[in-house]
């Protein structure tokens, strides 16, 4: 099934059962309220029948055939008054189950006349002797309508039992109720049909196009960017992808330039080897031979660093982060590098500079600054740190022409140099070793108004807390 008929289906049916659950309930409870108040007005009406009309009316001293008595006439009499509140009302012996007057007509039902049909509610009636009141369970009556009995204790003839028999007249407006709300339900079915219909197309609908986005970006087809689609949440996907699809692209643009780079870097000290080699091969003396070789392990060596940074650069870093003194792999940096006769500067603190970072990613990062400033620098190159905050800066200068201001954006982007020999992954290299140890690098902005020489890069290292401070110390 479709996600458009998936949520179609769903929310139809939640909207039919809460509809349903919701109508149905107040059905219940409704006709709960109703049932209840009709037992308080039958034991309410039977109750004051009694009181006022029976409690002293000696009825029980009755026998067949005193129909025509003046106190059998006073009862009839008083139980037909009741039919302006109730259908039918007797009042009958418990032990038998015999009629003594009711408010039919005097001569269908007599004294003595059998009363079965209250035999079926003996229970209720034994409630009502204890309770002094009682009602029965709704039943349906000749003419098809549904009744209750109500039925009270004549206190001062304990063998008498007052019964009143009352129309539940609140049925019919509750079946009216009831299919309002089947019609009500009917109608929220077809309304949340249409809404989900509408709601299903708002979603699915730019769902289904990001899908044939992904499809087509899964293809290749890169070329044309994912539309942002309305919505916040599909809004949010859409510009997601389209960020997926823009870093494709230019993961791609960069394999394109590393292979080209890789082929055009490699191929000049295969030149050079090949030259190089079949020099010595054809050399007179051993000293000439050697000095080839020697420029043959020179052009491997070469080919060995550039092998070694498009690794770098290509595979993922993984820092084996620890707290350590960022003085010592600073030194060892200063310690490797081929100055070329320029005048190294080195100044640190002469107190630990924590630092949470992997020190062989700290040593790399500054000995490839340190390279760059060398080949750059005119004459001198600096290296300094100190603390910034909760940050560790360590800083390398030059004195040489700068960076060019139209190269100063792309600095740190892979493949971008100046220079006529490397592959432009130097700093790109170092920025990638910052970040994964959660530092930061940047270029020293130039003063307005100032002719600035040289370059300053700033790396920003994260420095220890005070709970690796002591663990260091200790």
């Amino acid at each position: 099934m479709s996600l458009r008929r998936q949520f179609i289906v769903v929310f139809v049916t939640f909207s039919a059962v809460l509809t349903a659950m919701g109508g149905f309930g107040t059905y219940w409870i409704v006709s709960r309220t109703l049932e209840e108040e009709m037992d308080d007005k039958l034991q309410e009406v039977a109750g004051v029948a009694v009181v006022v009309g029976f409690e002293t009316s000696g009825l029980e001293l009755l026998l067949a055939g005193e129909e025509q008595s003046t106190m059998w006439a006073s009862a009839h009499a008083r139980l037909r008054g009741l039919e302006n509140f109730v259908a039918a009302a007797w009042i009958f012996r418990t032990d038998d189950y015999t009629a003594i007057v009711s408010s039919f007509p005097a001569d269908s039902v007599q004294i003595g006349t059998p009363l079965p049909e209250f035999e079926s509610h003996a229970d209720v009636i034994e409630r009502a002797k204890v309770d002094g009141s009682a009602t029965s369970l709704l039943f349906p009556g000749e003419d098809g309508q549904q009744y209750k009995y109500g039925f009270v204790p004549i206190q001062r003839s304990p063998d008498l039992m007052l019964a009143v028999r009352m129309r539940a007249d609140y049925l019919e407006p509750l079946a009216s109720f009831r299919r309002r709300i089947v019609q009500v339900s009917a109608a929220s079915v077809v309304i949340a049909a249409v809404l989900a219909w509408f709601l299903a197309a708002n979603v699915t609908g730019p769902l289904d196009r990001l899908s044939r986005v992904a499809l087509r970006i899964q293809r290749g087809w890169w070329a044309e960017a994912v539309r942002e689609e309305p919505g916040k949440e599909l809004g949010r996907l859409s510009r997601a992808m389209e960020r997926m699809r823009a870093g494709i692209l230019e993961r791609e643009e960069q394999l394109r330039l590393m292979l080209a780079q890789v082929a055009h870097e490699v191929r000049n000290p295969l030149g050079g080897l090949e030259l190089f080699a079949t020099a010595a091969a054809e050399a007179d003396t051993a000293d000439e031979r050697e000095h080839l070789l020697g420029r043959v392990r020179g052009e491997i060596n070469s080919l060995n660093l550039i092998i070694d940074d498009f690794l770098t650069f290509a595979r993922p870093l993984d820092p084996v982060l620890e707290t350590h003194d960022a003085r010592l792999p600073l030194r060892e940096a200063v310690d490797l590098l081929d100055s070329d006769g320029k005048e190294i500067v080195v100044d640190l603190p002469v107190w630990p500079l924590l630092v949470h970072a992997d020190p062989g990613h700290l040593k790399r990062v500054a000995l490839n600054l340190l390279r760059n400033a060398a080949q750059a620098s005119a004459s001198k190159v600096q290296l300094y740190s100190e603390t910034a905050g909760d940050e560790v800066l360590v800083c390398v200068r030059d004195d040489g022409p700068g960076v060019p201001e139209e190269l100063r954006e792309r600095i740190f982007e892979p493949f971008v140099t100046d220079k006529e020999k490397g592959a432009g992954l130097g700093l790109a290299i170092v920025q990638k070793l910052v970040e994964v140890n959660g530092g930061r690098l940047e270029l020293a902005p130039r003063l307005d108004g100032e002719i600035q020489s040289g370059a300053e890069f700033r790396v920003y290292w994260r420095a220890a807390d005070r709970r690796d401070e002591v663990r260091a110390d200790g």
